[in-house]
């Protein structure tokens, strides 16, 4: 496992901390989804995680042992598919596998494997030969990918990959990901897509202006909507609405958490006496968006 206790990060010349306490873990075999809006704090903690930032406060430790000793002793356990293009240009994709993989130490026989392996596993044979630099933008991203894994890495880091890429190969990253964690790795996945997360997370952590808002299992998030209403009306009214549970309004999108005991019935009921005209109603699961919405009163999408 790979955990975080009260981390703590505040960059020079800013007021303002990156990361303030943050605590979460990540277990073999699942995913951790990071989500939260440019700037909640993602990329600083993946930072941390990949040992390019010193932990200025709290604890990161891996089964127990901090972080720094792991990576002293075996520092391919952990691997990072990053934001960038984290690969030469000018080289060929077989060239920038062998390239990496002797960085790694892979030499002989294993080294010729897990560039085959790795080159099979994101489908880049057809483009062994070809310069990285002319490769579209998804299949950029599949390399990024084929190099984390070239060293069989127990924890991977994977910071806002899919961004800039087509839906074809944002279908095959995630689907790649899912796989690495059914085969045992422990995962985090950061990024700022919701859809992204619900469609791979076991686990989900909300981040927002360096704070954990929500920690828990991807249905358990989502089941803390059954007791909200979401109506789309025209001429809503928020004093009408608060009488049901506190009241959260989006141009003419309204949300309800109904107070305990009040039913949607009786809320639509009362709009209908109102002469407010009801367009739309939903009562349940909430989505990732609904919820971040609820806690900060924004978008995910408010860069």
């Amino acid at each position: 496992m790979l955990s975080l206790e009260q981390v703590s990060y505040r960059y020079p010349g800013t007021v303002q901390p990156a990361l303030n306490g943050v605590s979460l873990a990540a277990r073999r075999g699942s995913v951790l989804g990071l989500l939260g809006p440019n700037g909640a704090g993602k990329t600083t903690l993946i930072s941390h995680l990949s040992g390019a930032l010193a932990v200025q406060s709290g604890r990161v430790l891996i089964d127990g042992e901090p972080l720094h000793a792991v990576r002293a002793r075996t520092p391919t356990r952990i691997a990072v598919a990053p934001q960038e293009h984290a690969f030469y240009p000018m080289l060929t994709v077989a060239e920038n596998l062998a390239c990496f993989a002797a960085a790694g130490r892979l030499a002989g026989a294993r080294r010729q494997a897990r560039v085959a392996a790795c080159m099979h596993f994101a489908q880049l044979g057809a483009f062994a030969a070809t310069r990285a630099e002319r490769l579209s933008g998804g299949l950029k991203r599949r390399l990024n990918l084929a190099i984390a894994l070239l060293a069989e890495p127990e924890f991977l880091l994977f910071d806002e990959p899919t961004v800039g890429v087509d839906p074809q190969s944002r279908a095959f990253v995630l689907e790649a990901i899912k796989t690495l964690a059914a085969e045992g790795a422990a995962v985090i996945y950061a990024s700022h897509y919701m859809e992204e997360i619900e469609a791979i997370a076991d686990r989900v952590v909300i981040l927002d202006h360096g704070r954990v808002m929500r920690d828990g299992t991807l249905e358990a998030l989502l089941s803390e909507g059954a007791t909200v209403l979401t109506v789309r009306v025209d001429g809503g009214d928020a004093g009408l609405l608060a009488r049901f549970g506190a009241v959260l309004q989006d141009a003419d999108l309204w949300r309800v958490r109904l107070a305990a005991g009040i039913r949607p019935a009786e809320v639509l009921a009362a709009l209908d006496t109102a002469g407010v005209t009801v367009r739309h109603a939903d009562f349940g699961r909430q989505n990732l968006e609904q919820l971040f919405m609820a806690l900060t009163h924004r978008s995910l999408r408010d860069l």
